[in-house]
């Protein structure tokens, strides 16, 4: 194997978190904002781009880093090395409701390709990049779905997906529509596209978007019911703006915040 051999364990139900067991000289690399806990003995080292054995030298380093960018990640990731004779254990927590996916890549053929903000962490030597689309449609209408990030190699990864998750095996030449931003991942054999809804009253009155995506077996497909990006458009839509009093929900918790900060005129 080119990656680190890693175990596991992951917690919770609603909000979970991956608790890895490093052996000695063991690592796993992370996106920043994931970390949660670790034992005494486990280095934390900021690299360049993901830290896999694909990266070749310094242009390597720099073009595997730079296509980071295209997804909106940072040029740089965090690496966990266990450094002590003993097994250590590093935790990383999840962003926001939902479960965390485990992901062996030895089981899907050496490659999962995911949302650009599904992946957490993985063992050292798994390649994180970006998945290119090779057709002009997901290119103007993909939306959120059109990057989609890339994991190769041999090792585990884990990704996460909002709300409840959904497993979904689809035969060859069976297809699955999916909202874009409820895609989490699938695997390496699995056809993407992006198709227009269709219809006047579809498309000025359904307020589901424009255009889905289109998943075509064979293959496995995981799919979220709360992505977050609908979870942050709903709290925004919310949100009361222009300084004004907010009259629709939350009012009494609105009222109550205003007690409690000295704003008690009437």
């Amino acid at each position: 194997m080119t990656a680190h051999e890693i175990d596991y364990h992951i917690y919770g139900e609603e909000m979970q978190y991956v608790e890895i067991e490093l052996d000695p000289e063991e690592a796993v690399v992370a996106e920043a904002g994931s970390f949660m806990m670790m034992d005494t003995g486990i280095k934390m080292d900021t690299i360049f781009g993901d830290g896999s054995n694909q990266e070749k030298g310094v242009l390597g380093k720099l073009f595997s880093a730079g296509k980071r960018l295209l997804t909106g990640e940072s040029l740089f990731m965090t690496a966990f090395l266990n450094v002590e004779h003993g097994k250590k254990k590093v935790s990383f927590a999840s962003p926001y409701p939902g479960k965390i996916v485990p992901v062996d890549l030895t089981e899907f053929g050496g490659k999962f390709v995911c949302q650009k903000d599904a992946f957490l962490c993985a063992a050292k030597g798994v390649s994180v990049g970006i998945e290119f689309s090779k057709r002009l449609g997901r290119g103007f209408f993909g939306g959120e779905g059109f990057i989609m990030q890339k994991l190769e190699g041999d090792g585990m990864a884990f990704v996460h997906a909002g709300g409840t998750m959904a497993r979904k095996e689809l035969g060859p030449g069976e297809v699955l529509k999916v909202d874009t931003g409820c895609i989490v991942g699938f695997t390496k054999d699995v056809d993407y596209d992006i198709e227009f809804v269709g219809g006047i009253k579809n498309t000025v009155f359904g307020g589901e978007g424009l255009f889905f995506a289109t998943l075509r077996g064979p293959g496995i497909v995981y799919v979220q019911s709360l992505p977050f990006s609908r979870l942050a458009g709903r709290v925004w839509a919310a949100a009361p703006r222009g300084g004004g009093k907010d009259k629709g929900e939350g009012s009494v918790l609105g009222g109550l915040g205003d007690i409690l900060s000295g704003d008690n005129r009437f």
